[in-house]
């Protein structure tokens, strides 16, 4: 597999620029004078930064052309053991499974294949009856013209082309990776389980070692309405995979009762062998506990080089008990929700024009959208995982939507006490959070929680959090803050550019008393204050603040209500467009001169057809 390298300078540096910012409206109001503070600098599309953090070193090339399979086409008819076929199979050949048939187990062992001998293996089906390379493929394809609760498929036709790999067994499969497996291009397969009681791990997997150079392209991967079906797509101890046009469904584990208590449409980020990289772009992608999440358990090294764009991380509201048409597992409880996205060990990752919906409490967590928290959960005695880390994360261009918060941002032990080795440099912009409801969503009604857990001196400071040209509109409170007053403070918080609603209470403490956290210190606690106590170095500037209730840092705008900050047509909070008119005062005032919030234009360009 080709792939494009990108050659960073082994010493990182950080220019800060002291810019001329302009002096219109925005500065007039403020009674600033031309000349003001830090300016964020111009952020790197490629080959470098994207902000403080690093993009992406490696991106995966997994085009149908440099996945050459120049050898024989072998036909794999109903009723024959897809595992044998392959078996038999040379570097280079393509296997055709008959499209409409069942298999079994599919295996994929060691082959030493290499970049221009891969081997595919696909439905028997023409290329004319699939959806054409870069194209999400749909249940549609699978003969299924809708699910119910989910976004309508809008399917041209409903004739099932694609050859199924179903398991019948508890553990997991059907699709196992074999120690060294490497060059598979898997398309238009149709890979699911048995419904039954039993509970399934892994659709597919690694199994007792590692695999590198896998394929899945335009595949429908999916669990059972009511079963438990913990992952679709491990990505433990593999190197070089992609997942591209695909649609993940029905991942799940039920409440009290069941067998499992996370679920994911991707997992990975576990063991003891190099991972990355790794390519998700343009799936539909659900699951009750995340969409994806990497780390979260024993490892020796951290996955790196991680590009996740122009998904759609979904979860049906019928998941959720008391909806219309409620669905959950045999015995009626509920499925374990957690969150849409979280990284738990990860390094340099694109997160870029990603639609997420529907997030709620209940369980463990409280219906945030996004997690960065490095951590291992407890598994074992002592720390499993001293390698793990959240660091290089860009997250741009991305909707967040029907959610009880927006982000949580944080540094913490594990439940075993193991330490994270380091969490920060995280770039957040061109992000909309919208449609944060508390009530319906069960939790904070927050923009972001951010912070170090306090009591534990040893935790590793949250460093280098930029938050640029995000629009959001938290009913409760903007930030959830804390961090330990005692060893030292968090550092590099920057916040710009962005229209925040301030909610009922605008910054709030994680909690701990004046004694232990820093959000708590002194008698007075508006948001200038808290943000010196808890960060050596902060900057918060050319913000529009609706309803903030006053005390923010200088260089602000505040505003009643959303109606004065001059959106195009959006309508309290429900509907309408975030594009700022052009009688607004706030267009071109950001201190890069483009209009405060989100860039509607970025935006919709990287967002365009991921619903």
């Amino acid at each position: 597999m080709k792939f494009v390298c990108r050659h960073i300078s082994g010493v990182v540096f950080f220019l800060v620029l002291f810019a001329i910012l302009p002096s219109g409206n925005f500065l007039d109001q403020l009674g600033l004078p031309g000349l003001s503070g830090p300016a964020q600098a111009e952020s790197a599309t490629a080959g470098g930064f994207d902000g403080p953090a690093e993009l992406p070193r490696v991106l995966i090339d997994s085009s149908l052309h440099n996945t050459p399979a120049p050898g024989k086409t072998i036909a794999v008819r109903a009723g024959e053991d897809a595992s044998k076929a392959v078996a038999q199979a040379s570097c280079g050949d393509t296997l055709e499974l008959q499209s409409g048939a069942t298999f079994g187990s599919l295996r994929l062992p060691q082959k030493n294949c290499d970049d221009s001998h891969w081997i595919v293996i696909r439905t028997s089906a023409p290329d004319s009856k699939l959806p054409p390379e870069g194209t999400r493929l749909t249940p549609c394809y699978g003969g299924v013209a809708s699910l119910p609760g989910r976004p309508a498929l809008n399917c041209a036709a409903t004739e099932n082309v694609l050859a199924k790999i179903e398991f019948s067994l508890r553990g997991s499969g059907p699709v196992v990776l074999a120690p060294g497996a490497n060059h598979y291009r898997l398309v238009g397969l149709e890979v699911t389980r048995t419904d039954s009681s039993g509970i399934v791990y892994n659709l597919i997997g690694p199994t007792n070692g590692t695999a590198d150079h896998i394929v899945l392209d335009r595949m429908w991967i999916h669990g059972t309405p009511q079963d438990e079906t913990t992952r679709g797509l491990m990505l433990n101890q593999v190197r070089y995979v992609a997942v591209v046009d695909s649609y993940f469904s029905d991942f799940h584990c039920t409440a009290k009762t069941g067998a499992c208590v996370d679920a994911q449409a991707i997992g990975g980020g576990l063991g003891i062998d190099p991972m990355g990289p790794f390519k998700i772009v343009n799936n539909f992608l659900e699951a009750s506990g995340e969409c994806i999440e990497l780390g979260g358990g024993a490892a020796k090294e951290t996955p790196t080089d991680i590009e996740i764009r122009h998904n759609h991380f979904f979860r049906p509201l019928t998941w959720m008990r008391g909806q219309p048409g409620f669905v959950g597992g045999r015995d009626g409880n509920p499925f374990i929700v957690k969150n849409l996205f979280e990284l738990k060990n990860a390094q340099r990752v694109l997160f870029d024009g990603n639609i997420l919906e529907n997030s709620w409490g209940g369980f463990t967590q409280t219906g945030f959208g996004i997690l960065l928290t490095p951590k291992n959960q407890a598994i074992g005695a002592g720390n499993v995982c001293p390698v793990c880390m959240v660091t290089d994360v860009t997250i741009r261009n991305s909707i967040i939507s029907h959610v009880a918060s927006g982000f949580q941002i944080g540094n913490s032990l594990s439940d075993n006490g193991g330490l994270p080795r380091d969490g920060g440099r995280y770039s957040i912009h061109d992000v909309i959070v919208d449609d944060i409801r508390p009530d319906i969503y069960n939790g904070f009604g927050a923009f972001a929680q951010i912070g170090t857990q306090i009591g534990e001196n040893q935790v590793p400071r949250l460093h280098d959090v930029s938050i640029d040209h995000v629009t959001a509109f938290p009913p409760e409170t903007l930030f959830i803050l804390g961090g330990p007053i005692a060893g030292g403070h968090m550092s590099g918080l920057s916040v710009t550019n962005s229209i925040l609603a301030g909610g009922k209470k605008p910054v709030v403490s994680t909690g701990g008393g004046p004694q232990r956290n820093c959000s708590a210190l002194g008698a007075v606690k508006t948001p200038d204050i808290v943000l010196y106590n808890c960060f050596s170095s902060y900057s918060f500037h050319h913000n529009v603040i609706i309803d903030g209730g006053g005390g923010w840092p200088k260089g602000n705008r505040e505003v009643k209500k959303i109606s004065d900050v001059g959106f195009a047509d959006y309508q309290n909070g429900v509907g309408g467009s975030l594009r700022l008119a052009n009688s607004s005062k706030f267009k071109h005032a950001a201190a890069d001169q483009k209009d405060i919030g989100a860039d509607m234009d970025a935006l919709e360009k990287a967002t365009k057809d991921v619903l």
